[in-house]
């Protein structure tokens, strides 16, 4: 087994086995909570423009998500995982598009199979991973995308989840915990003059929360979109 880390989320990949692209604050936490809440799936897009042409189409479908970390004007739902917890989401379905994770998982998806977490799933995806890659007899390639290019926190929970399916189990997720919440991609939640940016965001960030599925990325539709994988 091969494990590569790769940092940003506009890189230009090789075909692998597996993508891992991550995004802790906050996009892909913000679908993880959101599949606990009951939605269907989530497509994911390139722009704003896309966005709304296939809600256009689509017209029970929610919108969600940020450009530069605010919300969209006209988007149903920003990035906030504080405010998918107080939705009603069952059996919705999201267009989602973010700044770092939605775009590193549509420059990632050069792979057989390609899975996205925060770090509140991050431990079950890479107990998954480890499970299915053991399975497997041929020398299998691994990359783990951090898709912020220059976040802490995305690099500490892909250092995390190469260590559970290393199996070496060397980084704790308290000190996972630390790095994300010292990052400088969180300052801006703590800060008293962004009230944009709710501190309650990174506390849901960072917790580690069991369920019982994997968020997996689907390439055969038309536009790519997570689905929830029960394990």
């Amino acid at each position: 087994m091969k494990i590569k880390i790769i940092q940003g989320n506009n890189n230009d990949l090789k075909a692998s086995d597996i993508n891992v692209v991550i995004d802790v604050i906050r996009a892909f936490t913000v679908a993880h909570y959101a599949f606990i809440h009951g939605t269907k799936e989530i497509f994911l897009v390139n722009s704003v423009e896309e966005g709304f042409n296939y809600k256009q189409k689509n017209p029970q479908f929610l919108l969600a998500g940020e450009v530069n970390g605010l919300p969209i004007e006209g988007f149903d739902l920003d990035n906030s995982p504080l405010s998918v917890i107080k939705s009603d989401l069952q059996g919705k379905t999201l267009i989602q598009k973010t700044t770092n994770g939605v775009k590193g998982t549509l420059n990632s998806l050069n792979a057989d199979a390609i899975f996205v977490t925060g770090f509140t799933n991050a431990r079950t995806t890479a107990r998954y991973i480890h499970q299915i890659s053991h399975m497997q007899k041929k020398n299998i390639q691994i990359n783990i995308i951090a898709s912020h290019p220059t976040g802490d926190d995305d690099l500490a929970c892909a250092e995390y989840i190469k260590s559970i399916i290393e199996n070496k189990n060397s980084v704790s997720a308290e000190d996972v915990k630390k790095r994300i919440e010292n990052s400088h991609v969180a300052a801006k939640f703590y800060d008293d003059t962004r009230p944009e940016f709710n501190r309650e965001d990174i506390s849901l960030c960072t917790r580690v929360v069991d369920s019982n599925f994997v968020m997996k990325v689907n390439t055969s539709s038309l536009i790519p979109k997570i689905e929830r994988i029960n394990i």
